[in-house]
């Protein structure tokens, strides 16, 4: 009899315990785990997908590039990303060495990229009249600052 009265006994334990671990509630921290968003949580323990992204991308042309402009005609340059206005200027403003993002001066787009760690925008530089000196696509990558060297060929106006 002892013996099937500590049988219950471990039998009924085991119960107790199972159910009782089962109930436990998972305590983990939730939030932003990844480093590159702009809300990371570092007491998150467990990412929860709201992770949020934004990246700059600054634009740049040297001095061959102002000078070949200037020669063109074109006074002054306006920037567009995916058809919006970024900023605009003078031709005759050039940098010697890439800028960094936000430098004074500098033609400086900080984009919004939600969810995703990249996002590919259409470029599109023009001047005054309309004519369009650069086109092409910029790949905007999280908590980065690309720095986007605008190559000077001769382009001249028809």
């Amino acid at each position: 009899m002892k013996k099937i009265i500590s049988i219950f006994i471990c039998l009924s334990l085991i119960g107790v315990l199972s159910v009782s671990n089962s109930c436990k509630k998972d305590n983990k921290i939730k939030g932003c785990t990844d480093k590159d968003s702009k809300n990371y949580d570092a007491t998150a323990q467990e990412d929860d997908g709201s992770c949020l992204f934004e990246g700059a991308v600054v634009f740049w042309y040297d001095q061959a590039a102002s000078d070949g402009l200037i020669a063109d005609g074109a006074i002054s340059l306006t920037f567009y990303l995916s058809g919006e206005v970024i900023g605009s200027s003078a031709t005759s403003v050039y940098w010697t060495a890439a800028p960094v993002c936000g430098d004074n001066g500098s033609i400086t787009a900080t984009e919004d990229l939600g969810k995703v760690k990249t996002h590919a925008y259409s470029l599109s530089v023009k001047d005054q009249t309309g004519f369009e000196y650069w086109n092409g696509i910029v790949n905007v990558d999280a908590n980065t600052c690309l720095q986007f060297h605008l190559g000077w060929s001769a382009r001249k106006k028809k």
